[in-house]
């Protein structure tokens, strides 16, 4: 069976994983402001997804809008773990599995999950090439460019392609400095002159320009924390990517719109009170750049139903008209 990250139009467009961001109600409203996004679960335990969760369940879960392409991001160190979650995944309909080789947090490293995996990259390999075998949906990796330093980044990636990927998406920073410092894509460009498997470049694309400047010799790009302030950030990259004039973020009424759509389609994926505590984090993103944005800010991150939303949105409309 081919694999849809093989068919997917170039330059690829990704909605990076972020937990606590990119749950079913955001992907679905970015796949609808740029249907060519590929689209990535936040980050779920296979471990806990192996046993039917209630919580990874429904962190996994999906709407049809998101199918073409969804695919479910794991984490964990065991095999038969994997093999069984990616068998979970399989049953619920998604289109792909990702393997999470990236993330930095202490709580997931010191666990032996998450970017610790390349501490023994020949070992994680054959790890993947047991669950590639496993399963029909194609795996990709998303990684960083090492744990402490990128000395082993491009045999390890080939190893990982030898194991049976369909993609890797790089994160242009080692585990050592998480956020820190500026992404370096110069070892990610020289990564693909060594692959046949697309490769995806991440960290720091902040604009459109930005993600067509960065993306050179690669396959795509991949977005993550601009998104939350700029969800538009993907049809202006497409349209960068394709020498169209990039369109600008729509006025500030057409913006309070949208989050007033992601905010009624969180209701409906769990329940008010779930809904409004989950979007304060995104709404805190969406207030940089308005007028008295740290008034704003301070409210919408207590807010608790969806009437005192609103209430606070046609003030935020009356204060920013002109934008």
């Amino acid at each position: 069976m081919q694999s849809f990250w093989s068919q997917v139009d170039r330059p690829l467009l990704v909605l990076a994983p972020m937990s606590g961001y990119t749950e079913s109600p955001f992907r679905r409203l970015v796949k609808e402001l740029e249907p060519s996004t590929i689209l990535v679960s936040e980050l779920i335990s296979a471990e806990a997804l192996r046993r039917k969760n209630e919580k990874s369940l429904r962190l996994a879960s999906f709407h049809p809008d998101e199918k073409n392409y969804y695919a479910v991001q794991l984490f964990g160190k065991d095999e038969e773990t994997f093999i069984e979650a990616a068998k979970v995944v399989e049953d619920m309909g998604a289109d792909g599995i990702d393997l999470n080789f990236g993330c930095p947090s202490p709580k997931v490293v010191g666990s032996g999950h998450g970017s610790a995996l390349l501490k023994d990259s020949a070992r994680s390999a054959k790890m993947i090439e047991k669950l590639v075998k496993s399963t029909h949906l194609p795996v990709s990796v998303k990684m960083r460019l090492g744990f402490y330093d990128d000395e082993n980044f491009i045999q390890s990636a080939l190893d990982f392609e030898s194991a049976g990927i369909a993609s890797i998406a790089i994160h242009g920073r080692t585990t050592k400095q998480k956020y820190t410092g500026n992404a370096d894509w110069t070892k990610i460009y020289e990564l693909k002159n060594h692959l046949k498997i697309p490769v995806i470049g991440n960290g720091d694309v902040t604009s459109a320009m930005i993600a067509k400047n960065k993306l050179q010799n690669l396959d795509g790009v991949m977005i993550g924390r601009a998104s939350m302030r700029n969800p538009w950030i993907f049809a202006q990259s497409r349209a960068a990517f394709e020498g169209r004039e990039i369109p600008k973020k729509p006025p500030i009424a057409a913006q309070l719109e949208f989050f007033r759509r992601h905010a009624k389609m969180a209701i409906d994926f769990k329940s008010e009170e779930w809904a409004m505590i989950e979007l304060r984090k995104h709404f805190a993103h969406f207030v940089r750049g308005v007028r008295y944005a740290a008034q704003f800010r301070e409210r919408l991150i207590r807010v608790a139903t969806y009437a005192e939303l609103e209430i606070i949105f046609a003030e935020i409309e009356a204060q920013n008209s002109d934008r």
